[in-house]
């Protein structure tokens, strides 16, 4: 008999305000580079990224794609390899620079004069620029995502659920309802896909579930 787990419905805990106030400061994302707590990091890439990558691409060539958040993602690479122009975002300098070592990447750096501290370190082949500075100078995540996009645009979102009363995040819950709410006035919404995520180390979280959503937005 196969081993199976039974694993509850996310949206039964459509209730988000008990991490309403719940912040990660950039004090607290950076450390988590310097002693190299970076178990979010996929060392093999985003698989579900992968699986459905050809449909986000849809045979287009020359993209310009953007990562928020990016760290070191392997996936920054695997769009590069395609011929696609990858930017980047992400606060630790430390990050960034592990990526370009890891993949074996020649780069060069420079100051960003319009933003105060913030850096640009662009590959040697110029289809990757990876921005040091913090996306969260800017009010609302889904508004600078949205005004960054063009006409025809298709936009991928991984979000996780789980119980948001046993585990504080990050990551943090994100219901199917706050997705439309952020995103359902501009895009067509498709679940591509929804797996049950739960590894060992969830354990110490205080959860005993924890599911992943692929979403594929589509220009309305």
């Amino acid at each position: 008999m196969a081993n199976t787990r039974a694993v509850p419905d996310a949206e039964e805990y459509p209730n988000t305000e008990v991490q309403k106030n719940r912040v990660l400061t950039l004090e607290e994302w950076q450390e988590k580079w310097v002693n190299h707590k970076i178990a979010f990091h996929q060392e093999r890439g985003h698989q579900l990224l992968k699986k459905h990558l050809d449909t986000f691409l849809k045979g287009a060539k020359e993209l310009r794609v953007f990562f928020p958040l990016c760290g070191k993602a392997v996936e920054m690479k695997w769009f590069a390899d395609r011929g696609h122009s990858v930017v980047g975002v992400e606060i630790s300098e430390l990050g960034i620079r592990e990526f370009f070592t890891e993949q074996n990447l020649s780069y060069s750096e420079e100051q960003i004069m319009e933003i105060p501290g913030a850096k640009v370190f662009k590959s040697s082949s110029g289809n990757i620029s990876l921005y040091c500075c913090s996306l969260f100078d800017l009010p609302s995540y889904a508004d600078i995502m949205l005004s960054l996009t063009r006409t025809g645009f298709q936009y991928l979102l991984s979000v996780f659920s789980y119980d948001p009363t046993k585990h504080a995040g990050p990551p943090f819950y994100v219901p199917d309802a706050e997705i439309k709410t952020l995103f359902g006035s501009v895009c067509n919404i498709h679940c591509l896909e929804k797996v049950d995520a739960f590894e060992e180390g969830h354990k110490s979280w205080g959860i005993d579930y924890i599911i992943e959503k692929l979403y594929l937005f589509i220009e309305k």
